[in-house]
């Protein structure tokens, strides 16, 4: 990161006040990156944001209350808002899910090294999606079951009409990217350039209104269903 930048604002939400310190502590240690407030919960977070304007929220997924999907929700719905990444454990995969597609920019393990959460919110605040291609796939499995309320989402023509924009090639992306796939594996698979690959992706993104790759395996797993 450009260090005559300034340093980037974030607000911590979460209901463990040892998690909220423990974050802190680890990114008040770096030079481009700087904690403005913390909230222990969903009300809170909104009040803090409000009156800091932060560029991210890290954001837990289950609290007391208000929680962090409900809170993403409304804070995304800002003139200019947060980017939020996050917090969570592979219990609350629902939840990442539904947070993913209000428009959330990832999603990082609370036990996640030290070091990659930095580097999870230095590109989520550079506007770039954090999703490692296994844990998406984990996670829209286990949000695209038999038990899921995504599973029932009525929205299964809606998806496939968007859908049918696409190019075969397009298409073939966006079933890899579905499948957890990331851009190496898509390039193996279907035979193309990883050029080509980011090429079909961010062709994806216009054509479906998305944000990211997350969203576009939820829309193909909905069409799917």
């Amino acid at each position: 990161m450009d260090s005559e930048r300034e340093p980037v604002r974030i607000v911590i939400v979460d209901d463990d006040q040892l998690v909220r310190m423990a974050l802190r502590l680890v990114i008040d240690g770096e030079p481009d990156l700087t904690v403005v407030a913390e909230a222990a919960d969903g009300n809170a977070a909104i009040t803090v944001v409000d009156e800091q304007r932060p560029d991210v929220v890290l954001m837990d997924v289950r609290m007391p209350g208000r929680d962090g999907l409900s809170t993403t929700r409304e804070l995304l719905t800002r003139p200019a808002p947060p980017r939020v990444l996050m917090l969570t454990t592979f219990d609350s995969d629902d939840l990442v899910l539904g947070a993913l597609r209000a428009g959330a920019l990832g999603f990082v393990l609370k036990d996640t090294p030290p070091p990659q959460i930095l580097d999870a919110v230095r590109t989520v605040a550079d506007g770039n999606p954090v999703l490692s291609p296994a844990a998406t796939a984990r996670v829209i499995a286990a949000a695209t079951g038999p038990r899921s309320s995504h599973a029932r989402d009525p929205s299964r023509q809606a998806a496939r009409k968007r859908l049918s924009t696409l190019t075969e090639r397009e298409l073939e992306t966006a079933q890899a990217i579905a499948d957890g796939l990331g851009n190496p594996e898509i390039a193996q698979l279907l035979r193309i350039s990883i050029a080509t690959v980011k090429a079909h992706t961010g062709n994806l993104f216009a054509k479906l209104a998305v944000e990211n790759r997350v969203q576009i395996a939820l829309l193909v797993r909905d069409a799917e269903v």
